[in-house]
């Protein structure tokens, strides 16, 4: 593969969206690995080819030029919730998981992901995130990996859902305090912020740079609004393994649904793979809080990509068995959901067909709002001069057609 700073690549002739907004015939100009310049139309994409005629970029880049025949040119997806997919899980703890998940996620568009662990022993996280350290090592051919996502252990029992509950534990300093050797691998940690010591925590993590989550929590508003002003700014997965309202003793308390939605600035994930929440669900989400605090994600499990059947939630060594039918992962008693086996297209496609959101924000919600939540916007997320470039096309079906990296046609079904 060429280097990608003697590359230069064109694509044109599509419907270009990003930060909200299209620009039909427009297009855009990388070189380097970063985005140089965008083309808002026709007009512009004309007169730029006219003028790369007389530069320098032929003679001293190799030009490639796309055209994608009005298909959408957009931002490449971010996906801040992944467990795994190809047959792998990054609880393997391996290299080989690392590098097999990621391969998966990026042919589907996500060039930003945030490898997400499950409630475990401290042998288990701690080889996770040695893995993880060893595939940043890996230059091409996968998304970037800005961090980890640690969800758990330390969760609400009640509030388990597919968690292993022998790994389910409230926060302890002296196990979670060693991990903080690895902080400038740590993106985000998930926990529920009623436990004895979680608001703790949720300080220590916010002093590191670590993004505190509220999940598998049963917390009412009260202990919900204490988490966010302790640094809990984002609710994971919202409807899934969370309390919503509930009658005690007759008198009505809000759970963490409610929580995230009284709370304007909280951001929230949703798994739109069209099994987790309905459609009328998703509209609600969409009509209570702004596109910005919605974060579109996949929670996929290591049957995505894969056909329908029996497979392993967790490591090989010591997961839980799952059942994948009717395009979702399910726990072995069937009695829940075991995570997603969606890739990020089609939680665009399920927004736009099924909660009637427009193309603009189901793509705003799957690349610019969850970069900016955490905190890699000025890379990611949205396609502008300076910015990586990072872009999946898609045709009307929303059925990926060509993704680059950083710079690198990672894919393409153009001629």
């Amino acid at each position: 593969m060429s280097d990608v700073r003697s590359l230069a690549l064109l694509i044109h002739n599509g419907r270009l969206v990003t930060s909200g907004r299209q620009y039909p015939g427009g297009g855009l100009f990388a070189k380097g690995g970063r985005i140089v310049k965008i083309l808002r139309n026709d007009d512009e994409v004309a007169r730029f080819k006219s003028s790369l005629k007389h530069s320098e970029v032929g003679r001293r880049h190799e030009l490639r030029i796309i055209d994608v025949g009005g298909d959408y040119i957009a931002p490449g997806f971010v996906d801040i919730h992944c467990h795994g997919g190809g047959g792998y899980d990054f609880m393997d703890g391996t290299l080989e998981s690392v590098v097999g998940a990621g391969k998966t996620h990026l042919a589907h568009g996500t060039t930003c992901l945030f490898p997400t662990t499950l409630a475990s022993t401290t042998e288990s996280l701690d080889r996770a995130i040695r893995s993880f350290r060893e595939a940043k090592r890996v230059d091409e051919g996968l998304p970037d990996f800005p961090g980890l996502h640690l969800e758990g252990p330390y969760f609400s029992m009640a509030q388990r859902g597919a968690q292993d509950p022998r790994h389910i534990r409230n926060p302890d300093p002296a196990e979670y305090r060693p991990f903080f050797k690895y902080a400038k691998d740590i993106a985000r940690w998930t926990l529920a912020p009623e436990l004895p010591g979680a608001l703790e925590m949720a300080r220590e993590l916010k002093a590191r740079g670590i993004l505190p989550a509220i999940g598998h929590s049963d917390a009412d508003y009260e202990q919900v609004l204490e988490g966010w002003k302790n640094g809990f700014a984002l609710v994971t997965h919202l409807y899934s393994g969370m309390s919503i309202v509930h009658r005690i003793k007759g008198w009505r308390h809000a759970g963490v649904v409610e929580s995230a939605y009284l709370i304007d600035d909280m951001a929230v994930e949703v798994i739109a793979d069209g099994c987790h929440l309905p459609a009328s669900l998703l509209r609600l989400v969409c009509k209570i809080k702004r596109p910005e605090k919605i974060c579109l994600v996949t929670d996929a499990m290591r049957a995505a990509g894969l056909p329908e059947g029996e497979y392993l939630l967790g490591s090989k060594e010591d997961g839980q068995k799952a059942i994948v039918r009717d395009g979702v992962a399910w726990t072995a008693s069937a009695d829940a959901f075991a995570g997603s086996v969606a890739t990020a297209e089609r939680l665009v496609r399920t927004m736009v067909q099924q909660a009637g959101v427009s193309v603009e924000k189901a793509l705003q919600m799957a690349s610019a709002s969850p970069a900016k939540v955490m905190g890699v916007h000025a890379r990611k997320g949205s396609l502008a001069a300076g910015k990586d470039a990072d872009v999946v096309c898609l045709d009307e079906t929303f059925t990926v057609k060509a993704v680059v990296a950083r710079g690198r046609v990672e894919s393409c079904a153009y001629r």
